[in-house]
């Protein structure tokens, strides 16, 4: 009973402290300063999050098979495959399977749903771009007519990066480059699949409020990753300058399935490349990576538990 109570556990820890951790991690003001940690910890608080859940209905469905939870899962594979199906199990066991194996389609339905939606978002944008907008030979991107100051990329296999003949006009060259540093960082870094998870999950969960967080709070960091690129080759200033001018006069949505410049949390980013950069010491990352690798740990040892315990069966 204590083996079957600790795996319980184990897998419960990511499920009752995520919404907290969430919260907390949203107002952190360390995360500015590390955009990269910040962002492996929101995908630790989501991945194991999920992973806890499915695993909590799995080491509860196979309770009554065996005194370890590792073999349960192992009897209840072999039964199910030796066309035994479910036995042994009573309704509550057999709804908390339902539950495990409904909420990884659900997951899985929102995650390609939302990867199909960004694709064609992507093939979509891409399209337009390369009817309406003239190759640029001198800076490599791609010119849409109007004054409206515009930047942002299409990532993918065929990535574009689109500047309005607005943005060409309003700044100067420095700033230009800047610019291109940032966008070719989001394409580069394909900044649009590491969101993807959290487009699905708020999808899949809009009432949950560690996925609304995270869906409001990841692209910001995104933005800082691109922006932590392109000022260590063009500086912090032309950047700064970059992002003030263009997002004064900027009006109206970025396109769908893009990534754009000056479209999120302008302020917070503008203060934070005139800080300049602040020496941070390396224990922050650390810990932080640490505390991922804590959290994602009892869930994953949940289910590759019984994976091992198959293996080393027909060994």
């Amino acid at each position: 009973m204590i083996v079957w109570l600790v795996a319980a556990a184990v897998a419960l820890v990511p499920l009752l402290a995520g919404g907290r951790l969430a919260e907390r991690l949203a107002g952190a003001g360390w995360t500015h300063r590390c955009p990269r940690a910040a962002l492996v910890m929101w995908q630790a608080i989501g991945l194991a999050g999920g992973l806890g859940a499915v695993g909590i209905g799995l080491v509860a469905s196979v309770a009554p098979l065996a005194a370890v939870f590792p073999h349960g899962a192992h009897t209840l594979i072999r039964q199910i495959l030796d066309g035994r199906g479910l036995d042994g199990l009573g309704p509550a066991h057999i709804v908390a399977l339902v539950w495990s194996a409904g909420l990884i389609g659900w997951l899985s339905l929102h995650t390609v749903r939302a990867a199909v939606r960004t694709v064609r978002a992507q093939n979509r944008q891409r399209l337009l771009v390369d009817v309406a907008a003239d190759p640029s030979v001198l800076h490599d991107v791609y010119v849409l007519p109007g004054a409206r100051p515009v930047a942002y990329c299409i990532p993918g296999r065929r990535a574009r990066i689109v500047l309005s003949a607005g943005t060409l006009d309003l700044l100067d060259a420095e700033e230009t480059e800047a610019v291109l540093g940032h966008e070719r960082a989001h394409a580069a870094g394909r900044h649009d699949l590491l969101l993807l998870p959290f487009l699905a999950l708020a999808q899949a969960f809009p009432w949950l409020p560690a996925a609304s967080t995270a869906r409001r709070v990841v692209p910001v960091l995104l933005e800082m990753l691109a922006d932590d690129q392109a000022r260590r080759v063009h500086g912090e200033l032309p950047l700064a300058r970059a992002l003030v001018r263009m997002a004064a006069p900027a009006a109206g949505p970025t396109a769908a399935g893009g990534l754009a410049l000056a479209d999120t949390a302008v302020v917070h980013r503008v203060e934070r490349l005139l800080r300049g950069r602040p020496q941070q010491p390396g224990w922050v990352p650390a810990i932080a990576y640490c505390a991922a690798g804590l959290l994602l740990s009892g869930p994953l040892a949940v289910l590759v538990a019984p994976v091992l315990c198959i293996t080393i069966w027909r060994i």
